[in-house]
């Protein structure tokens, strides 16, 4: 059962259940990519990947402010490219040297003997609020330094963060891919009885950290979705009784209703890839069509007119499409169109049904539910429908969501009888993961790299 087939078995609406959608999360295996300087490499391919040992010994502490700061900024790079699958951390007690100077020569021949073949270090400062933080990256076994030293600045409150950029340069050296640790994640938090379920919108830190409730919890919200510049976010709502879209701003919490005509029922939003227009679903007379909605001028553009359902649309990255399912050959399935309107063509043929299709941010790739036999897959295809791959098979797993280097999606997996939690896994379907939230959690949506 999709999740709007569910919030329509707890919450009747009176209009037509459309118990065809479901989310699916699937992966597809990247390019090999080569580090930026030396021997020092990930190959990342179909195949089983043997992680890279890495040594982070805990940062330099600049002034006694900086002591507090210091081994948590290390622990929490650490967290995050070990969780990546690629990377194995060699524990602290394994080290032979100690860097207790960010300046000093590095002696490589200790950390050759642990087996290390990176080594990032690391020096913090605190002054006024202000945090300062400083890192290099040294391929072990060339004994060299890996491109510049970086530095990045801001307020103590924001320490994670330049965890998280720390993060990110240490990724995309070593693997030649965009990072996509400074990020946050919209979701659905969920909590009390599951006949009495509580949704609130809320987001954090892609890690987990840092939760932010968005909402009160008073009224139903499923399927949030972040801006192409991760200052909004749109969602659906059943204040009303009916689902209705409403874009929020996350500066301070406004909302505004949006798409909204007397008689229908709105939902499935997504923002185009320039921020300025909205893709939806709306629903009258029994049937579902695709609409347009222009932000700066209110204007709306019908996209399909046919008796049946069209809904979860998502853009190409460059705009000129949208993949979308429909039921209209008689089962749900995947369509492409182009955005001006026109015919669609369809792109799933294989066994199933198939449903919520996410564009990759690389363009190549599409993310899609997929139910069969009894069980439900994370799997994705070629935008032309060829070279389909399933990476999971669950009791109910939905909801893909792409991280914004488009190496990684994260879904919604529920077992049967529990509740629902929030996982993440590589497009070659490696390094399947959970998660942690403060429960029970759904519809998740990866932000943009953060500025």
């Amino acid at each position: 059962m999709t999740a709007f087939a569910r919030v329509f078995a707890r919450h009747p609406v009176g209009w037509p259940a459309l118990a065809a959608l479901a989310l699916l999360a699937l992966v597809w295996p990247a390019l090999p990519a080569a580090a930026q300087s030396g021997p020092l490499r990930i190959e990342i391919t179909e195949g089983v990947i043997e992680p890279m040992p890495v040594a982070i010994p805990a940062f330099v502490a600049d002034n006694s402010a900086a002591e507090r700061y210091a081994s948590e900024l290390s622990r929490v790079v650490a967290g995050n490219l070990t969780g990546t699958g690629l990377f194995r951390e060699i524990p602290a007690s394994a080290h032979i040297s100690r860097i207790t100077s960010f300046d000093a020569p590095v002696s490589f021949s200790d950390w050759r003997a642990v087996n290390a073949q990176a080594l990032v270090t690391g020096a913090v400062s605190v002054q006024g609020g202000r945090i300062s933080v400083r890192f290099r990256l040294f391929d072990v076994v060339s004994g060299r330094q890996m491109g510049d030293g970086l530095r990045f600045d801001g307020s103590v409150d924001a320490w994670r963060r330049m965890a998280h950029k720390v993060s990110d340069q240490v990724y995309s050296r070593i693997t030649g891919e965009g990072g996509y640790f400074d990020t946050r994640v919209v979701f659905v938090s969920e909590s009390g009885p599951r006949e009495n379920r509580v949704k609130r919108l809320a987001v954090m830190d892609q890690d987990g950290a840092n939760v932010e409730f968005l909402s009160d919890g008073r009224a139903l919200v499923i399927a949030p979705r972040f801006s192409p510049t991760g200052d909004r976010i749109l969602y659906t709502s059943y204040e009303s009784g009916a689902p209705r879209i409403y874009l929020m701003r996350l500066s301070d919490l406004s909302r505004q209703v949006i798409g909204d005509q007397p008689g229908t029922m709105t939902f499935a939003p997504r923002f185009s890839p320039d921020g300025q227009s909205v893709v939806y679903s709306l629903s009258i007379g029994g049937t579902t069509d695709l609409f347009m909605l222009d932000l700066r001028s209110g204007q709306r553009r019908q996209l399909t007119n046919a008796p049946s359902i069209a809904t979860a649309p998502s853009f190409s990255p460059d705009g000129r499409q949208i993949v979308f399912e429909s039921d209209r050959s008689g089962s749900s399935q995947l369509y492409i169109m182009p955005t001006s309107g026109g015919e669609a063509r369809r792109i799933s043929f294989g066994s199933g049904r198939y449903g919520t299709p996410v564009w990759s941010p690389r363009g190549d790739l599409i993310a899609f539910t997929k139910s069969h036999q009894g069980r439900f897959h994370i799997g994705v295809m070629r935008t032309d429908g060829s070279e389909e791959r399933l990476l999971t098979a669950s009791f109910l797993d939905e909801g893909p969501t792409w991280a914004p280097n488009g190496r990684v999606i994260m879904f919604t997996r529920e077992t049967a009888g529990g509740d629902p939690s929030l996982f993440s896994v590589d497009i070659s379907g490696r390094n399947l993961r959970r998660i942690p939230t403060p429960g029970p959690a759904s519809d998740p949506a990866w932000s943009p790299l953060r500025d």
